[in-house]
């Protein structure tokens, strides 16, 4: 959230009033809609970049780009324009002869375009998504906890619950709420309820700050926290082993004696912890 929000600011300023010429997928997976055509957009000016949840939404009138970076995607401006571009998923053109190109490191390629019309909220992507994590009350977020009973990390990155959370403010929430990641959410009260959403706030702002202040997004090894990839070191709180539980595609970081007790969790059937 608050690295795709500070970078469709930058973009937003640099971009809007700009007129699109053309749009141009550059791999078979791309552009995920049919229609409308991105060319209903072309000839149109930028009316603004903003963000809805993890993607970011380029709206010309008559239709929305809506855009996923996935993990390892960039939407940069695109000095060199060449036709290979390194990692290139998709190309949009503008009448002044810039461009902005969709980039994704890595050979997954989940990086991807959604063409809207109307309200984009009515549509896939977008359709489905949960509210705003930084706009939930306490009492509304002690809702959610009763439906969705679950681990409260994974609630955290349920897009389709609370939207624009990832894995680093999830593990950094649950640190600055004194929750553990496995705490579970439909055994959780009001009073944790009003922890986390001020926990949200507080590590929202801090990071939004930090990407504010840079020219371009950040890597994730580079935004600040206590506990999210510091996995052996102190927490900057009390002092403890900062600790993981990996899993194939993402990591748990925590501190036992802020979070669960000075209890070290571990699941056996599908991570390893990480002495």
């Amino acid at each position: 959230m608050p690295e795709l929000q500070a970078h469709a600011e930058r973009l937003d300023s640099a971009f809007s009033g700009a007129v699109l010429a053309g749009f141009r997928p550059l791999t078979f997976t791309a552009l995920k809609t049919v229609r409308p055509a991105p060319e209903d957009a072309v000839d149109r000016a930028l009316v603004f970049v903003g963000r809805r949840g993890k993607y970011l939404l380029a709206d010309f009138g008559t239709a929305t780009f809506a855009i996923h970076l996935m993990q390892g995607g960039r939407l940069l401006v695109d000095e060199k324009q060449a036709a290979k571009p390194r990692g290139g998923i998709a190309r949009w053109h503008f009448a002044d002869g810039r461009a902005l190109l969709l980039t994704e490191a890595g050979s997954e390629r989940k990086a991807g375009v959604w063409v809207v019309e109307g309200d984009p909220e009515a549509s896939e992507p977008l359709a489905g998504l949960g509210p705003e994590a930084d706009r939930v009350d306490a009492p509304t977020l002690a809702g959610l906890f009763t439906a969705h009973s679950m681990r409260l990390h994974g609630f955290l990155r349920d897009q389709r619950i609370l939207a624009g959370l990832g894995r680093r403010l999830a593990n950094e929430i649950c640190h600055r709420a004194r929750l553990s990641p496995f705490a579970t959410t439909g055994r959780l009260g009001i009073d944790a309820a009003e922890a986390v959403v001020e926990a949200i706030g507080a590590c929202a702002n801090e990071s939004l700050a930090y990407e504010r202040g840079r020219p371009d997004m950040s890597s994730s090894k580079e935004r600040p926290g206590n506990v999210h990839h510091r996995e052996g070191e102190a927490c900057p709180v009390c002092g403890d082993t900062v600790r993981a539980v990996e899993y194939r595609s993402y990591t748990v970081n925590y501190c036992p004696t802020c979070q669960t007790g000075g209890k070290l969790l571990a699941d056996n059937t599908t991570s390893r912890f990480l002495k």
